[in-house]
């Protein structure tokens, strides 16, 4: 066998290996050190390179963006498990339920917020089925719009900062995690007001399909309503704001905003009653698993690319995506494509960890503006997320959906914010300025 073909094989095997179910961290590990292995034996390998791995373990360690992602992880899980996201829910509906699909866009407001505060589609899409889809059913909304909103809306929180996602883009990137919330900001709103509209015009063509709460339930007004809204809402909504707005004007680093952001979910916890033992140990818990499991990525994605690039494998990578026909658009269209199927199948930080090392290379080569670039990769990802039939986001609700809203129902949902999530991929590939508008100086 040719040894210039042990990278392009060592990277088929990981990718069988990660779709036959293997753990995607293991994966990595044990296919790195078996190819090393066996590139000593061959000659291709230089087992002295090994040496850096260590030193490289620990850049990764003493990485203090990476240090933001427990944090933003914590602060969303506290708001959900503290039941915080719940009076979202509720306050927003009730101040939407007087007018034809209030309920859904009380979804795709409450889901943008939520979403974005943990960062972590499956738990956005989790929360909010179990929350908002027995009452939307109850109310007579149509199943397919009910399960598409709340899909669709627990996505957002791969685009709209602050959120997790774009962290771990900006590091994979080289990039400002202020810039990169920045020129995704336009573009997130963008895809939550389109989520919007089509609600609108759903009620407005079929009303019974997003009718307006009765007025039996809806007890609340006026100057009674407003205070709700002003004590559920405000807070963590501002506390939203105060972290985003510190990071993008330079007043804290990721991490600081982030330890800022799960100290002030402890404060609206501990201020609403809601924070006791069993929703801080459920925050804790949940944030240690997620942590840990995007550690072991790290750590088995660093082992991957060091063995890789011994054999040369990064070279074939950078060659063959840079001499595509069409230069940069052929790039752009086969990472687009390479991602969008992916998704399919694994997790966003799998993907970022394992892909976005052999493709930037050659972006940067062909000068590609790589905010723009991670902002495309963010939006596209959300789409992979709810294509059936393998969308995570689908088999999330489908977990916690009542045995009344059949599977296919949730498919046929989620096909029209696919087409908007498409459609605002589009302008955001056509339009440029969309990502760069708020970077401009």
């Amino acid at each position: 066998m040719e040894t210039e073909w042990l990278g392009p094989i060592m990277f088929g095997v990981v990718f069988a290996l990660i779709f036959s179910g293997y753990p995607v961290a293991f994966s990595l590990g044990g296919t790195s050190l078996i190819f090393a292995w066996v590139g000593v034996a061959s000659g291709a390998f230089d087992w002295a390179l090994m040496n850096a791995f260590p030193e490289r373990l620990f850049g990764i360690m003493s990485n203090q963006l990476l240090l933001a992602i427990p944090f933003f992880i914590f602060m969303g899980t506290v708001l959900e498990k503290s039941k915080l996201a719940e009076d979202l829910l509720t306050t927003v509906g009730a101040l939407f339920g007087g007018i034809r699909g209030g309920l859904a866009l009380a979804v795709v407001f409450v889901g943008a917020l939520l979403a974005a505060a943990t960062g972590v589609v499956g738990a956005s899409v989790v929360a909010m089925g179990l929350i908002s889809l027995p009452v939307m059913v109850r109310y007579g909304y149509s199943k397919e719009l009910a399960a598409g909103v709340i899909t669709a809306s627990g996505t957002l929180g791969q685009i709209i900062p602050p959120s997790v996602v774009l962290i771990v883009l900006a590091d994979q990137l080289g990039q400002s995690v202020g810039d990169l919330f920045m020129g995704a900001l336009i573009p997130g709103l963008l895809l939550a007001g389109c989520y919007g509209l089509y609600v609108l015009f759903i009620a407005w063509r079929n009303p019974e399909a997003a009718p307006a709460l009765p007025e039996a339930e809806r007890a609340e007004r006026g100057l009674k309503l407003l205070k709700r809204v002003m004590l559920v809402l405000l807070p963590p909504l501002s506390l939203i704001l105060v972290v985003l707005g510190s990071i993008i004007v330079g007043l804290a680093t990721p991490t600081e905003a982030g330890a800022l952001g799960a100290v002030g979910a402890l404060l609206l916890a501990q201020l609403n009653g809601r924070l006791n033992h069993r929703s801080l140990h459920g925050a804790m818990d949940e944030t240690t698993r997620l942590s840990a499991m995007i550690l072991m990525l790290l750590i088995g994605s660093t082992l991957f690319a060091l063995v890789f690039r011994g054999l040369d494998g990064d070279r074939w990578i950078e060659h063959f995506l840079t001499h595509l026909p069409g230069g940069a658009i052929g790039l752009l269209i086969v990472a687009n494509l390479t991602v969008f199927v992916l998704g399919f199948f694994i997790d966003f930080f799998e993907i970022a960890f394992i892909i976005l090392p052999l493709i930037v290379p050659a972006a940067v080569g062909l000068e590609i503006d790589m905010v723009w670039f991670g902002v495309l990769l963010a939006i596209n990802l959300q789409t992979s997320f709810l294509t059936p039939p393998f969308g995570f986001s689908l088999f999330y609700l489908r977990g916690v959906a009542p045995a009344s809203i059949e599977t296919t129902a949730i498919y046929r949902g989620a096909l029209p914010f696919i087409g908007i999530q498409l459609l605002v991929l589009s302008l955001v590939i056509a339009f440029p300025g969309l990502v760069r508008f708020l970077l401009t100086p």
